[in-house]
């Protein structure tokens, strides 16, 4: 999702909660990441995976100068002809430890399989962040939790794409301009912007 339709989507849920909780947890996402400079690893539901979150922090990680905001999608099932990137199995959870990021995406309960995995890289220090539908051990095994319920006025995608926008931000920018994405950022929420009251 492109800089104006995040602006656009801001706007429309300006007086929610939306926009100020997926900054946010998109700002803990961003400090756990990167001050360790470990790795960061979605993992989303043998139901769901989450395949844009991916793509929007790839995206973000590029923008933003941030390599390590590029999460390593970790899949339920991994196919023999999968390429590299897309064959990364619940084994890798296993070897997740002190210094790694596990983002859960979770808008069901996941099944024991993959919260005992996730209970135990915990253990192992490995910081555990979920986006999820409310389910309390998900929730319960979480270092930092933002929950979609399933009957709110926003969708899980939704939440993702501010999520992800959020945590590619350049949030303080000492010196000069900021980055070209920072400065199209502005102008967009200016471009958007409603017009000011005529007296």
């Amino acid at each position: 999702m492109d800089a104006v339709r995040v602006a656009l989507l801001r706007e429309v849920l300006a007086g929610t909660e939306w926009p100020t909780a997926a900054r946010g947890f998109a700002r803990t996402l961003r400090s756990s990441v990167v001050p360790r400079g470990g790795g960061l690893l979605l993992v989303g539901t043998e139901v769901y995976e989450p395949w844009h979150m991916a793509a929007h922090l790839a995206d973000e990680s590029t923008w933003s100068g941030l390599p390590q905001l590029r999460p390593t999608l970790v899949r339920h099932r991994v196919e023999p002809d999968d390429p590299a990137h897309l064959a990364v199995g619940l084994g890798r959870i296993e070897a997740a430890g002190r210094g790694e990021t596990l983002l859960m995406v979770a808008p069901e309960r996941p099944d024991a399989g993959l919260l005992e995995r996730v209970h135990d890289a915990r253990r192992a220090g490995a910081t555990v962040l979920s986006l999820d539908g409310g389910d309390t051990e998900v929730r319960g095994l979480a270092h930092e939790a933002l929950t979609v319920p399933d009957n709110g006025e926003v969708d899980l995608d939704t939440v993702q794409h501010l999520v992800s926008a959020a945590a590619g931000e350049n949030v303080a920018v000492p010196r000069g301009r900021g980055s070209f994405r920072d400065r199209l950022s502005r102008l967009a929420d200016q471009l958007t912007a409603p017009p000011p009251p005529r007296w």
